[in-house]
């Protein structure tokens, strides 16, 4: 059985008497440990499938699971605390609290799940030792995204969800955000989902979910997905 199953998921959107069908019957599947891309242009549906994965959205009809979790079926209650303590979400802006530190919006992280990682430790290991003190303001857009891949993962999450985590960012910050990504994937063991536009960071994908009109178009994947430092875009 695979770790995240997507089976015939359908998400509906009602605006007046329009109904907008955001995701029509996709259907995919994400094993244990693996760096998935879901890839598309704007529109595709593809962030509607992380919310969904992330449990703050529910579908219209369909399964979704994560591990022995059914997540189509949960309340909202029981959504709030799926968030809570299985996943770690990382976004195109890094949503850290102003007037806390590095450390301190790590920590915050860590406090609301049940077995959370060092927050010391999680910002060693994105390259922030010296930076632990300094406040969002003090730090660069690398440096601020970095924290927020830290406090993701101090929550020890069972998926990582991660919502065009480079947009924000020049091109050789992004590489590196990126390669930060696929060691928590290749070192860590950590199951990654990247949602992007950009095609070029399908090569170091284990898995790619091609997106296009609210349906699964197309899923590959690598025998050999590219380091994350080689990538050009």
């Amino acid at each position: 059985m695979a770790f995240v199953e997507f089976k015939d998921v359908k998400k509906i959107y009602h605006m007046g008497s329009v109904e907008v069908c955001a995701v029509d019957n996709m259907s995919f599947t994400i094993e244990e440990g693996e760096l998935c891309v879901i890839v598309g242009p704007s529109g595709a549906g593809k962030t509607t499938v992380l919310n969904m994965l992330g449990g703050m959205d529910s579908a219209s009809s369909g399964l979704i699971t994560l591990g022995d979790k059914d997540i189509s079926n949960m309340s909202s209650g029981e959504l709030t605390e799926y968030r809570r303590t299985e996943i770690g979400f990382v976004f195109q802006f890094y949503n850290l609290v102003q007037n806390l530190t590095a450390l301190e919006n790590v920590e915050l992280a860590s406090q609301i799940c049940p077995n959370p990682l060092s927050a010391h430790k999680v910002l060693e290991e994105v390259g922030l030792k010296k930076r632990m003190d300094n406040f969002p303001a003090q730090l660069s857009g690398g440096e601020q995204q970095r924290v927020a891949i830290a406090r993701a993962l101090a929550k020890n999450p069972k998926l990582l969800l991660c919502d065009e985590p480079t947009g924000a960012l020049d091109f050789k910050t992004g590489k590196a955000v990126l390669s930060l990504l696929q060691d928590a994937s290749r070192k860590k063991g950590q199951t990654v989902a990247i949602v992007t536009h950009n095609t070029e960071f399908t090569k170091i994908a284990d898995r790619v979910i091609h997106v296009r009109e609210g349906k699964a178009s197309k899923i590959t994947t690598n025998k050999r997905p590219k380091d994350a430092k080689t990538l050009m875009w």
